[in-house]
């Protein structure tokens, strides 16, 4: 079965390893994975870019050719490349110890050349073969560029929710392509556009009429389509059956719209979401012991020495 790696953004780090496990499982529930330091390697019948395209925090990505003691690939390996292909050899070093990486790469390029008929193209390469090191094995890998668009935004806020952490979530939450989530406090959209962007459905409510506007706006901008209501959060549970799972943000801050103190509104809001629906929700942090759940997994993000904000999954 295909070996998939995913080298991480050292960024939120335990989010970023159970996005990439939370995604091969959505896929195939029978994947096995492992992972050290910032690398999720996966064994999986689900292709690594379906995975990649998806993934906020993965900086490379690509299926495993060959795990080695020696430093370079039997020339069985070569058939991922053929002679009109363009390639670049990279070196990625995530061990202890020193590598003279460009002259390992120099090295790999002119065998890689002599035996498959492939070109080096540094600029434009049609594949990249890496080489990784890491304290606990070296293998060889097969990548290509992936292109992962990033949906624009007219209208911002100072406290927004990072796209990123949006995606995470998403995926966090388990959800397929299309699956539809709903996010009861949308704001400018980030994850209902965060959504769309992946394939899967997205319903939106803000009680903030400016906050509406500029979610259908934003979602305008990106040529998307999804429904997003001007109403209070409790409109969710008259839809429950629209949507898959709960993605949000909740608001925290005393300039929120919101009529509640922070606390009692997680609590309120999470004893009404329906039975089975998954979600992913963030809250400020020490405000969880009020949630009408017990979470399956808990993140903390650091914001500032005065916020930390915290992601609840179940």
């Amino acid at each position: 079965m295909p070996e998939s790696f995913f080298i991480l953004s050292k960024e939120h780090l335990d989010v970023a390893v159970d996005e990439v496990i939370s995604l091969a499982r959505t896929y195939d529930k029978f994947a096995k994975i492992k992972s050290f330091s910032n690398i999720v390697m996966v064994q999986s019948k689900t292709d690594w870019q379906k995975i990649a395209q998806r993934a906020a925090f993965v900086q490379i990505s690509g299926q495993i050719l060959h795990k080695m003691s020696g430093l370079f690939l039997d020339e069985q390996n070569f058939d991922v490349l053929n002679s009109e292909m363009m390639f670049a050899c990279r070196v990625v070093n995530l061990s202890s110890r020193q590598i003279n990486s460009p002259e390992l790469e120099n090295s790999m390029g002119d065998v890689i050349a002599k035996f498959s008929q492939a070109k080096v193209s540094l600029d434009k390469p049609d594949v990249i073969i890496y080489l990784v090191f890491s304290d606990s094995g070296n293998f060889f890998g097969v990548s290509k560029k992936l292109d992962v668009k990033k949906p624009k935004k007219t209208g911002t806020h100072p406290h927004e929710l990072d796209r990123k952490l949006a995606r995470a979530m998403i995926n966090l939450a388990g959800v397929r392509e299309g699956d539809t989530v709903c996010d009861p406090f949308c704001g400018t959209g980030t994850i209902l556009l965060e959504a769309k962007a992946m394939g899967i459905g997205a319903i939106g409510i803000d009680y903030d009429k400016k906050m509406y506007n500029m979610s259908r706006k934003n979602l305008k901008e990106n040529g998307f389509k999804s429904r997003v209501e001007n109403s209070g959060f409790e409109h969710f549970t008259s839809i429950h059956d629209k949507y898959d799972a709960i993605v949000t943000d909740l608001p925290y801050g005393t300039a929120s719209k919101s009529s509640e103190p922070p606390r009692e509104l997680l609590k309120k809001f999470t004893l009404m979401i329906p039975r089975r629906k998954r979600m992913a929700v963030m809250c400020k942090n020490g405000h969880e012991s009020g949630a009408g759940f017990v979470p399956a997994k808990r993140y903390d993000i650091y914001r500032h020495k005065s916020l930390t904000r915290t992601i609840l999954v179940k």
